[in-house]
Parts: structure tokens; C-alpha cells; sequence
């Protein structure tokens, strides 16, 4: 599936991640909220629904543990109509949400990786390929936040700092 370690994927998962924060730290909360259509998803959403979405990998394939949010899943669930999603979280509660997920991500691989799972044989290809999906869902929807940088006047943001992703436009 891959050749890289889950101590490496791990790192490439933090990478992405901080990505994210590069891209969004100086987003005022109108740019944040802002949807360019009735139909479009404002970038809070896409943060949200980053997690979510990471979320519902680990607990599915890997953990069966709890929301960290539960009200917050099916607002940022794409399964969710956007007119059914209701009102978004406000900022800090949104940064909590996505916090949460990704510290019970990392301490479900180091858990794996260190052998300390019911399947130590079976789990670390799982999470593997889990954390490869998170990583490049991570990106796919920082890709989008960038485009909406742009279309509200902010200039592109930085680079993410990998050699090991391909840009597809």
C-alpha cells in the first residue's frame, strides 16, 4: 500500500494539518464564514468537515470511540444536504473540534504502531491506509480554502512544506 512507516505517515499527517493552519491563521471570521454562493460551503465548513471526516475514518475502520462533537458531526458530514447542515460552529469551537480529532488520530497510530492493539499484525496496514486518505483529504480541501483565499482578494497561500505530495490542478 505504501512504503512509508506510520511514524512517517504520522509526519506527513502533522504536515498537512499545519498546512491547514498556514492557510487559515489570518482569516478574519468574515473571510472564514464567507460562502461565495448559496450552494458553496464556507472555508469554517471545509475545516470542520476535514475532521469529520477523519474522524469518521479512525472510528469506523480503527476505534469505535465517540464523537468528540457529536452535534458537529452531521453538520460537516457532505452526506448532509447543505440546506439540512444548519448554522456553523463559531471559531474556537471549531478549532476544538479539529483539535480533538487530530490528537486522538495520532494517539490511535501511536497506539498501533507500538503494537498496543487487539490486531498489532493487521492494524498498522489499516492505519496505513487511513492516514494516507486523511493526509490527502487534508490537502485535497486545502486546495479548495487556497482558491477561496484567492477569490476574496488575499493572494495564495504558502506552499505546503512536502516533497512527498503531488500538486494536481
Amino acid at each position: 500500500m505504501t512504503a512509508l512507516s506510520l511514524r512517517d505517515l504520522l509526519d506527513e499527517y502533522d504536515r498537512a494539518r499545519a498546512w491547514t493552519d498556514q492557510l487559515t491563521a489570518d482569516l478574519d471570521d468574515d473571510t472564514l464564514y464567507w460562502r461565495p454562493s448559496a450552494e458553496s460551503s464556507a472555508i469554517a465548513w471545509h475545516l470542520g468537515h476535514q475532521a469529520a471526516v477523519n474522524h469518521f475514518l479512525i472510528r469506523n475502520l480503527m476505534s469505535a470511540e465517540p464523537s468528540p462533537d457529536p452535534d458537529l458531526d452531521p453538520v460537516f458530514d457532505s452526506a448532509t444536504p447543505e440546506a439540512d447542515r444548519g448554522d456553523l460552529p463559531g471559531r474556537h469551537r471549531l478549532l476544538a473540534y479539529r483539535a480533538a480529532v487530530g490528537e486522538r488520530t495520532r494517539a490511535m497510530i501511536e497506539r498501533i504502531d507500538q503494537g498496543g492493539v487487539s490486531a498489532p499484525t493487521q492494524m498498522p496496514m489499516i492505519a496505513a491506509g487511513v492516514l494516507v486518505a486523511a493526509i490527502n483529504h487534508e490537502y485535497q480541501h486545502d486546495a479548495w480554502v487556497d482558491e477561496m483565499r484567492q477569490l476574496q482578494g488575499l493572494g495564495p497561500g504558502p506552499v505546503p512544506g512536502s516533497g512527498r505530495i503531488t500538486m494536481i490542478d
